[in-house]
């Protein structure tokens, strides 16, 4: 099934889409919403509020050697705010101190319920279903300050959606591809990954608890490039969907 949130009402609702019809919930899907109403036509927002995004680095070998980086001993963590979330449609704006902004196709895994310390076949019961991402990266800003925040962190740089496919292919067997203008950048498969989901998942809960509703990007394959304004992003992540969004100036109308 796929789940999401959406405008209604002058606010965010959760909800369970339905062809072009956005049932209402009375909380999240993973707290047991219920249905609540229901309408068409509303407008579809990031479909996770998590309280922290954790992403790794360097999960696909062949994207590591790209970048002339070596595979780390183990899974390369870093963090990006909630406030980077956009959701599909929407646009990247470019931020004025960056010359260099990538883009690096994921698959994103929902926490369903609170994790801390579980293995990872616990792990991969825990987690709520999937959904597309882009960690767009200011490369210039990553290499100089040599560690992420800056550089990962800018305002609408976590493109999220369209929705949650709670419901999705086997986390080892699944496709990810990357679109710029329809022209295939990227392609890869989570068999391909250095650590697997549920071993990304099991080893950040040794790191840091996660909470319902918390976003795990699992990392992106070879093929990341450069931007530029007025271009489209595609991520689609096969049994899931296809997130999409464009890219703008600083100041420019969306």
């Amino acid at each position: 099934m796929r789940y999401g949130r959406v405008e209604h009402g002058g606010r965010a609702r959760w909800a369970r889409f339905e062809g072009e019809r956005a049932v209402l919930l009375d909380r999240a899907p993973w707290d047991g919403g219920e249905p609540d109403g229901e309408t068409t036509g509303a407008r579809k927002l990031a479909p996770v509020a998590p309280s922290k995004i954790v992403c790794v680095g360097r999960n696909y070998r062949a994207h590591a050697e790209e970048l002339g980086n070596e595979v780390p001993n183990e899974p390369l963590l870093f963090l990006k705010p909630p406030s980077a979330l956009i959701a599909s449609g929407q646009d990247v704006v470019w931020p004025p101190a960056s010359e260099r902004v990538d883009y690096e196709g994921e698959v994103a895994a929902v926490i369903a319920r609170r994790m801390r310390d579980v293995d990872p076949a616990a792990a991969a019961a825990g987690v709520f279903g999937l959904t597309c991402a882009d960690d767009v990266t200011a490369r210039d800003l990553q290499r100089a300050d040599v560690q992420f925040t800056r550089g990962k962190g800018f305002d609408t740089f976590c493109p999220v959606g369209p929705w949650i496919e709670s419901e999705p292919p086997p986390l080892d067997a699944i496709t990810l591809r990357t679109r710029i203008d329809g022209e295939l950048r990227q392609e890869g498969r989570t068999d391909q990954m250095v650590w697997g989901i549920a071993a990304l998942i099991s080893f950040i809960s040794g790191v840091m608890t996660l909470e319902p509703g918390d976003l795990v990007l699992t990392g992106t394959p070879e093929g990341v490039g450069q931007l530029a304004t007025g271009q489209t992003v595609e991520v689609e992540v096969e049994g899931v969907g296809t997130l999409r969004h464009g890219v703008r100036a600083h100041g420019s109308a969306p």
